[in-house]
């Protein structure tokens, strides 16, 4: 039986993993309670003793978390952003490129990604690798997340009533998600990033928008659509859906680990919209941590997600 120990196992990404990972027999879940949490030699114990651990912390804490363990057999999965570009970790999204499966199952430390980064990744990465997208493109990335992905204190705001149906937020563009975007899409430039929160428990939605003619070879939406299919052909978590649709709902894929992409636009404007829909505690944030530790354990990488 693999032991595991989530660090933040309070917080809303802890408690959906927590949820997740209680029913099975093939996971022992290591538990501190409050007050032992506060005590830091329980701490570092648990944190040692484990086969894994899984941070869901602030990203100091995820930091100090990961310096307080001195032994070369606990394995990590942090679900903070601390690492996300950090050399020596390997970035936990088993679709995103061939063979980044295989890395997470030898890793010693893997870093989640970001809920926004999932869509924006599994949409552009591809096409990047494709020679479709340029490296050097300037692009944007518009998205809005359910209210679950602020935490408690955006919770208990939108819950309480007294919050809007729609909230633009990072106006200044410099969320902490933007590094990773660049970095594991392999862009030359940072994307204009434009985050929202809706008035909806949880789902996401995110979306680039591209000029066909600026793109080497002008390609067809077709041309686009074919090369992410190929890229997740046979995936049972990740799909590309038809984009001749009217509307998108952002909570398509709210309450499973599901990624849905689609190829919408206009050819004979030559204009398209990418659209990724996932759930932000879902493929984004818990769903992926347990796909992660399935992989690294030598387990069927999907027990445990929502299909």
């Amino acid at each position: 039986m693999t032991s595991v120990f989530i660090d933040g196992a309070a917080g809303t990404t802890g408690l959906e993993i927590r949820d997740r990972l209680g029913g099975r027999s093939d996971i022992a879940i290591v538990l501190l309670d409050d007050a032992r949490r506060k005590d830091a030699d329980a701490r570092r114990e648990a944190l040692n003793d484990a086969d894994f651990v899984i941070l869901c912390l602030p990203d100091d804490a995820a930091r100090e978390a990961v310096a307080l363990i001195d032994n070369s057999r606990t394995r990590v999965i942090d679900a903070s952003s601390a690492h996300r570009v950090a050399p020596g970790w390997v970035y936990g999204f088993a679709e995103i490129a061939p063979g980044n499966q295989a890395a997470i199952a030898n890793a010693a430390r893997v870093t989640n990604p970001g809920c926004y980064p999932t869509g924006f990744l599994a949409l552009v990465a591809p096409l990047v690798r494709a020679g479709l997208i340029p490296a050097d493109l300037p692009l944007s990335v518009n998205a809005t997340s359910g209210y679950s992905g602020g935490g408690k204190a955006m919770i208990a705001e939108f819950e309480s009533g007294g919050a809007s149906a729609f909230r633009p937020y990072a106006l200044q563009l410099g969320h902490k998600h933007v590094p990773e975007m660049a970095t594991h899409a392999g862009l030359a430039h940072a994307p204009i990033f434009a985050p929202a929160v809706s008035n909806t428990y949880r789902g996401m939605v995110v979306e680039v928008p591209l000029h066909l003619h600026a793109l080497p070879g002008s390609p067809s939406l077709r041309d686009l659509e074919d090369a992410l299919r190929a890229a997740y052909d046979g995936s049972p978590l990740v799909s590309v859906a038809a984009g001749d649709v009217g509307a998108v709902d952002i909570a398509e894929n709210a309450g499973t680990d599901r990624l849905t992409l689609r190829v919408c636009g206009n050819a004979a404007a030559g204009q398209a919209r990418l659209i990724a829909t996932l759930d932000n505690l879902g493929k984004g944030a818990g769903g992926a941590a347990v796909q992660n530790l399935n992989i690294m354990a030598g387990l069927d990488p999907h027990a445990g997600l929502i299909l």
